[in-house]
């Protein structure tokens, strides 16, 4: 969303925020440090919310523990009850979920074979769908981390207009995905084994 600021109709301010000072990150241990704590934060200043994914595999206190965490789902139902577009990416999914606000509403999660992931996410009351990028209303869920980047065009169409992310896609040169793409299941009928 940073190039929407530069060239885009309107400027896109973007606000990393956590619930901690610093965030140990699932692939090598990388602490990043956010520009805000979500409670130093006035929500209603904000017009999206964008959720990343993540793994526990980075130890404690992990992804998991804060995307699940009540003071991260109030967050999300902050979002929700304002009517405000929220994006996840890969499993952050189920933060949507366990927030209460998938229930008869369609998403996606990372989910491969053995499906643990897809049944959380039913399990929650969503209905789940095998694609890449799955918007229903003002919701956008993925399936992987190799979705970033569409679910940031998709939430740039929900804050300004599809020319303006057609526009902030062709400067990036971001190619178009084909259909395929989005609607190749993530695990292949046939597939045994796994988690």
């Amino acid at each position: 969303l940073g190039w929407a600021s530069i060239d885009g109709e309107e400027p896109i301010a973007l606000v990393s925020a956590a619930l901690h000072h610093t965030v140990k990150t699932a692939f090598g241990g990388l602490l990043v440090t956010p520009m805000a704590l979500l409670g130093d934060l006035d929500l209603d200043g904000f017009d999206a919310l964008a959720i990343p994914g993540g793994m526990d595999r980075a130890g404690p206190p992990g992804f998991y523990a804060d995307a699940l965490s009540e003071p991260w789902l109030a967050v999300v139902r902050h979002f929700n009850q304002r009517d405000k577009p929220i994006a996840s990416v890969c499993v952050a999914s189920l933060s949507l979920g366990a927030a209460g606000i998938l229930k008869d509403r369609s998403a996606t999660v990372y989910h491969q074979v053995g499906g643990k992931r897809k049944s959380q996410l039913e399990g929650y009351g969503a209905k789940f769908v095998d694609e890449s990028l799955v918007v229903d209303g003002k919701l956008i869920s993925s399936s992987g981390p190799g979705t970033g980047i569409e679910v940031a065009l998709a939430l740039l169409v929900m804050l300004t207009s599809k020319a303006n992310a057609d526009k902030i896609r062709k400067l990036m040169r971001v190619p178009i995905p084909d259909a395929a793409w989005r609607t190749t299941p993530q695990v292949q009928p046939g597939s045994v084994a796994g988690a």
